[in-house]
């Protein structure tokens, strides 16, 4: 368990490591001075000029460059907005909530829907089967700001059962509420998927020997289906859900963008817009830290759902 541990870590380090890399390339390798970008169209005098580059440190080597930029990360110092003028830890800090709250919102849906959908195809075969499948079908394949206009427009506009983008909510219950409608436009695509692995998952289990076995010896079905079949797919389903929850975070930022939603998503887009490097560094690191932490408690979380899986991903012996 620890040398699983210990590599796990080490490799969560290498893959930021490799991430820090090109993130702090990537302003380099655009075309044009980072200066031009910094001043985004400004006139500015040579002295101006010479100071910005020493402020940023533009004159120093790539490498030094590079390590000055890692240790203020290490730090919790990512630099400085050039659009918002403001410390760009600090700006990430104010975003955070609202994303955090959107994403747990959206998997909560996923959990409910694509677990519930999934289970219910799964035991009931036919015509509920196949109007899951279709479902999922469409639901998977529908683009995240199709499904935020087609939300908008029915019940928003139509019903006004919820407000419309934008807007300054107070109190949770208000911040759930104007969160709904983005909430379902994140997790339709991910529910239709996780709907699909849980179906498959619960299938294979009710074909297994022993499920036949307590059946005929006259076990209750729900029993069965509870201590046999569910408890043995949920492995699966937990692996594909991980995956999901930081694709999740991933994903914000098309439906922060669509529904005027103050959180990194929309900031990540409107600073990419901007030029903004600094906040695009930052936020684009704790993406994939965010990515690589969830995959690997998913990885410690399975085993223990399901004790025939090892560390590794293999049966147990």
């Amino acid at each position: 368990m620890t040398r699983y541990l210990v590599g796990r870590l080490l490799g969560l380090v290498a893959v930021l490591f490799v991430t820090s890399l090109v993130v702090f390339g990537a302003i380099h390798l655009a075309p044009g001075d980072p200066v031009t970008f910094l001043l985004h169209g400004r006139p500015a005098t040579p002295e101006a000029v010479a100071a910005l580059r020493t402020e940023h440190h533009l004159n120093d080597p790539l490498a030094v460059q590079y390590a000055k930029w890692l240790g203020g990360v290490l730090t919790g110092d990512f630099g400085t907005s050039a659009q918002f003028h403001q410390d760009v830890a600090d700006l990430i800090a104010s975003r955070l909530p609202g994303t955090a709250l959107l994403v747990a919102y959206a998997a909560l849906l996923v959990a409910l829907i694509g677990v519930g959908s999934g289970i219910l195809a799964a035991l009931r075969p036919g015509a509920l089967d196949r109007t899951v499948l279709i479902g999922t079908g469409v639901a998977t394949a529908t683009p995240s700001f199709v499904t935020a206009i087609a939300l908008v427009s029915l019940f928003s506009v139509q019903l006004g059962w919820f407000p419309g983008p934008g807007g300054t909510p107070v109190g949770l219950s208000q911040q759930l509420h104007h969160l709904t409608l983005p909430a379902f436009a994140l997790a339709l695509t991910f529910a239709g998927l996780l709907a699909r692995v849980t179906r498959s998952a619960m299938l294979d289990e009710l074909g297994r020997e022993h499920v036949e076995v307590a059946r005929a010896r006259g076990v209750a079905g729900r029993t069965v289906v509870r201590r046999h079949v569910l408890r043995n797919a949920l492995a699966p389903v937990v692996t594909v859900g991980g995956t999901m929850l930081a694709g999740l975070l991933i994903s914000t930022s098309i439906v922060e963008t669509a529904f005027d939603v103050p959180g990194l998503g929309s900031l990540l887009v409107t600073s990419v817009t901007a030029q903004d490097f600094a906040v695009v560094q930052a936020i684009t690191l704790l993406s994939v830290a965010a990515f690589v932490l969830v995959n690997l408690l998913v990885d410690l979380l399975a085993p223990l759902i399901d004790p025939r899986l090892s560390l590794h991903g293999e049966g147990s012996s």
